[in-house]
């Protein structure tokens, strides 16, 4: 008797469309609008999207109290979250904007960018200023796609031949409603193909 794949206990079930693409990074996004109020808002859905020009993407619900702040601006700054920043992350997530500042809140320090209004996020190790350059509304969100036009490293994580050193910064990942440490590092790129010395 021929079972229909997905169907039995043993293969795979079919649901109901879903967004269950995971890992994902969890980066806190910081926001201005043009009266110098800030905000830092936590995006799970946020993506590389060019290499030339460097270009990255977040998705932004239309009700969040940062998407007026983004289309009003132009301006986000990407910032990556360490296990050291899990709780603050999560922090941002769930409180809004509304309540009160995001930065006491969560023992976060604001820090100048070099090129965009909206501001840094000091512990993160390293943060992305971008520019939008498009939004399409999608839906239930926006993607605002947008070129990242500085780079702010932690120099913690320099060496001393100047090369920086990210994975030490115990980046984590958001997986179907946790977050992840990213564990034990289990290759390289190419390294399926690279000939053994």
């Amino acid at each position: 008797m021929q079972q229909t794949p997905g169907r039995n206990s043993m293969g795979k079930q079919i649901w109901k469309p879903g967004n269950m693409l995971y890992p994902v990074p969890a980066v806190m996004v910081t926001t201005a609008d043009k009266n110098g109020h800030d905000n830092i808002i936590t995006i799970a859905w946020a993506g590389t999207v060019c290499s030339d020009p460097v270009m990255v993407s977040i998705s932004v619900r239309k009700q969040r109290y940062s998407h007026p702040m983004i289309l009003e601006s132009g301006e986000f700054v990407i910032n990556l979250v360490t296990e050291e920043l899990t709780r603050a992350c999560d922090l941002c997530g769930v409180k809004s904007g509304r309540e009160g500042d995001k930065f006491a809140l969560a023992g976060l320090t604001r820090e100048k960018a070099s090129l965009v209004h909206a501001p840094l996020i000091a512990e993160s190790p390293l943060s992305l200023e971008c520019r939008v350059v498009q939004v399409m509304e999608l839906g239930s969100h926006d993607l605002f796609i947008a070129e990242v036009v500085a780079v702010d490293a932690d120099a913690r994580y320099m060496d001393e031949k100047g090369k920086f050193h990210l994975n030490d910064a115990r980046l984590i990942a958001y997986s179907h409603g946790g977050y992840y440490g990213l564990g034990e590092k289990i290759g390289t790129f190419g390294y399926s193909v690279r000939k053994k010395k």
